[in-house]
């Protein structure tokens, strides 16, 4: 996979020329959005990682920086201009480090929040939020069957409750918004779903199963939504299909999240559960995520841009590492060429290994920095 022309050494907007890691043969490129705060920070952190690791596997990532976020909208008026989503849009991948600030928001109230803006007009319909235990990383269930916690929230993010975001009705007297679901991205997330099922079950050793999280006993547009999943479940026999209402998930996911593999759900239900999901097994700071389409996708970790410990270098990398190890496996998939493969396998292993062998970063109750994490992820490459 060739990286894209995007106009020349700085192109048209003048931004500096894109900057190579590793060979530049078979170089793919990646729009970098640092945007705010820690996202910053930690963005840095997963260049740096990049780098030994695309050298010793051979591959070229051509990286360039585009500037949004909150700050941007407060010094220029927009969080994003349009030549900045044009370069975004024109790379082979797009990698986010975290976007808005409790201080700058719309005139409506809201924060600022590109990285919607990129899962809206990118179509980038299947947010996929891995939680996974780390060896060395406490959990929060004292149950050993705890360790083995290994189960993907997809959350819809292109509709839902979501479809809304700037369109509410208010009134002095009330508020109302809008829920969405269709047919077409309902099909897509469920189809993405499966074949994920499929995957996971290759590597896990056992049937994948998926289980839609609705509430469908409430809301009509939940039942069409249920209805619309059974269909395409009949398309991969070999995967179990169930159902599972919302609030009830959110009780079992406490109670035993070991038992479950793929959850498709909602945008806003998909939201607040990977969220839940996080704080089972260490934080925000452990949480990577990937939002695809069928043409684009978008790498960041979960969380936000912690604007309390912003500037003091003691950011968890990891959420971000492991969405940089998501982005390696897609581009893989999308044909980079198995050296990519390779590389996510090795950084998401190199992570592992740093917590397993005492790795602990200040979130968990360790002393290790942002710094520090990067040395002792970088140690365990080709280790």
């Amino acid at each position: 996979m060739a990286g894209k022309d995007t106009g020349g050494p700085g192109g048209s907007s003048g931004a500096p020329a894109p900057a190579v890691i590793g060979p530049s043969r078979n170089t793919v490129h990646v729009a970098v959005l640092p945007g705010d705060g820690i996202g910053t920070e930690v963005t840095a952190a997963a260049l740096a990682v990049l780098e030994p690791l695309a050298k010793r596997h051979g591959i070229g990532i051509s990286t360039e920086t585009l500037a949004a976020g909150a700050f941007h909208y407060q010094a220029t008026g927009t969080a994003m201009d349009e030549s900045t989503f044009r370069r975004a849009e024109a790379a082979d991948a797009i990698l986010l480090g975290a976007m808005g600030w409790p201080g700058i928001r719309q005139a409506d109230g809201t924060e600022i929040g590109p990285q919607l803006d990129l899962r809206f007009r990118l179509n980038l319909y299947a947010g996929v939020r891995p939680v996974r235990a780390i060896p060395g990383v406490p959990v929060a269930l004292a149950d050993p069957r705890a360790r083995g916690i290994d189960l993907v929230i997809l959350r819809e993010s292109t509709e839902g409750l979501f479809h809304s975001r700037g369109r509410g009705l208010v009134t002095q007297d009330a508020a109302e918004e809008t829920l969405r679901i269709t047919r077409a991205v309902t099909e897509k997330l469920s189809r993405f779903a499966f074949r994920l099922a499929e995957r996971r079950a290759i590597r896990r050793g056992r049937k994948g199963r998926v289980t839609l999280v609705d509430k469908a006993n409430v809301f009509r547009a939940f039942a069409f939504m249920r209805a619309v999943f059974d269909g395409v479940a009949r398309e991969f026999p070999g995967v179990e299909a169930a159902h599972h209402y919302v609030d009830a998930m959110a009780l079992d996911l406490v109670r035993r999240p070991w038992d479950f593999d793929v959850l498709p759900t909602e945008n806003m239900f998909g939201d607040i559960l990977s969220d839940l999901g996080a704080g089972l097994v260490g934080g925000m700071g452990f949480s990577p995520s990937a939002d695809i389409g069928d043409e684009h996708a978008v790498f960041q970790p979960a969380h936000g841009t912690a604007p309390d410990i912003a500037g003091q270098g003691i950011a968890n990398p990891t959420g971000m590492l492991l969405s940089a190890a998501m982005m390696l496996d897609w581009l893989a998939a999308r044909g980079a060429g198995q050296g990519f493969a390779d590389a996510a396998t090795e950084l998401e292993a190199a992570v592992d290994a740093a917590f397993a062998n005492g790795l602990r970063t200040p979130d968990i109750g360790g002393h290790d920095g942002t710094a520090a994490a990067v040395r002792a992820v970088i140690a365990r490459i080709g280790a």
